[in-house]
């Protein structure tokens, strides 16, 4: 067994870093009104998905790869949840703006 972790590992390290490489991050990023209507926004992707914390202003930003994500606001009662689909590309910011839940 630690014959194959002594291959594996550094063979899996290397993967990882060029997935690193090759995947620049960047942000998406908004506001949700009422802020205190919702705890978390989820960025849903098919290779990876990422969560950010409303802070007590409504601001909210993600680290994300570039690609299709869907952007989940998970709201509190009696809000409605949302869901965003956007195309994010690399070192390119996206900012969604402000989105205001609905009872």
């Amino acid at each position: 067994m630690k014959k194959i972790i002594k291959y594996i590992a550094p063979a899996a390290l290397s993967v990882g870093l060029i997935f690193l490489i090759e995947s620049p991050q960047t942000v998406i990023s908004g506001s949700v009104l009422p802020a205190d209507g919702t705890e978390s926004i989820w960025a849903v992707g098919a290779k990876d998905s990422a969560r950010a914390t409303i802070l007590n202003t409504g601001a909210f930003s993600i680290n994300v790869r570039s690609g299709a994500y869907k952007l989940v606001v998970d709201a509190k009662a009696p809000y409605k949840d949302l869901v965003l689909d956007l195309d994010v590309k690399a070192d390119q910011p996206m900012d969604v703006g402000q989105i205001v839940l609905q009872k």
